[in-house]
């Protein structure tokens, strides 16, 4: 594994978002630093996410039509 890459506290400070997503696409590991010397670590958390497209397939059944609801038997329609 690649030693982690460092950066300075007031740089990590102007490009935090942008810092904060790389560690996150790229599961990296960032070490930011004050002064030279290392004052915390930026490390990823949990494993990486996948697209959620199709977690869900064979644990859901769908019923009925899912798309057009009667609802009109549920509400009085008031004048």
């Amino acid at each position: 594994m690649d030693s982690p890459k460092s950066i300075n506290a007031s740089e990590f400070k102007a490009r935090c978002l942008r810092v904060l997503d790389d560690v996150q696409e790229k599961r990296t590991e960032v070490v930011i630093t004050k002064r030279g010397k290392p004052v915390a670590r930026l490390v990823p958390i949990g494993p990486a996410r996948g697209p959620l497209r199709g977690d869900w397939k064979g644990m859901v059944r769908v019923r009925g039509d899912s798309v057009k609801v009667d609802w009109s038997s549920d509400f009085e329609a008031t004048r």
